[in-house]
């Protein structure tokens, strides 16, 4: 990942039969199983067992510069993530989340996934500031958004409530005022 560092639009490599590709209405059953899986919520703000209909709706109210995209390993979907812009003053950031298959962490999925989402902010849309929360308990994911430029910029406390007990979260975020 030295190459990351040096370079932060670089792409990671990625695992022979990975794809990252947009979202399809075809999907929606295999990532309301992704987003159930324990690890994968664990991580999120979602709620256990989330419906089909519930996934299917979040997926046709998209709202204008929403991306959502997927990872799928051998016809099988192993990554989730999005990038919603925002409106108005704040047109020039964007906030994103994701997530990988309880079984396909620390494998590169969640790289591949940042780095098309990175790519599209920087190159597609001239997004300028890119935002997320992530509990301060996920150091997997810390350590990923760090790689990719993302910097904490706040503590978060008593951010969520889960399974039993309130969790910190960090505000991070990745700024890009300089043309590439």
């Amino acid at each position: 990942m030295k190459a990351l560092e040096n370079n932060p639009t670089a792409r990671p490599p990625t695992m022979a039969g990975l794809t990252i590709r947009a979202l399809r209405a075809s999907d929606i059953e295999a990532v309301t199983a992704l987003i159930n899986l324990p690890g994968f919520r664990f991580g999120t703000l979602r709620l256990p067992y989330q419906t089909v209909d519930e996934t299917r709706k979040r997926f046709e109210n998209a709202g204008p510069g929403q991306v959502n995209l997927v990872a799928e390993l051998d016809d099988r979907i192993v990554g989730d993530a999005g990038m919603m812009r925002y409106l108005g003053r704040r047109s020039h950031a964007a906030s994103i989340g994701m997530g990988v298959h309880d079984d396909f962490t620390g494998k590169g999925i969640g790289s591949a996934l940042l780095a098309e989402l990175i790519d599209m902010a920087d190159n597609w849309l001239n997004i300028k500031r890119l935002e997320l929360s992530v509990y301060t308990d996920n150091g997997a994911a810390i350590a990923l958004y760090r790689r990719f430029g993302f910097e904490e910029e706040g503590l978060l406390k008593a951010f969520a409530f889960r399974a039993g007990g309130y969790v910190d979260a960090y505000a991070m975020a990745r700024v890009r005022l300089k043309p590439l």
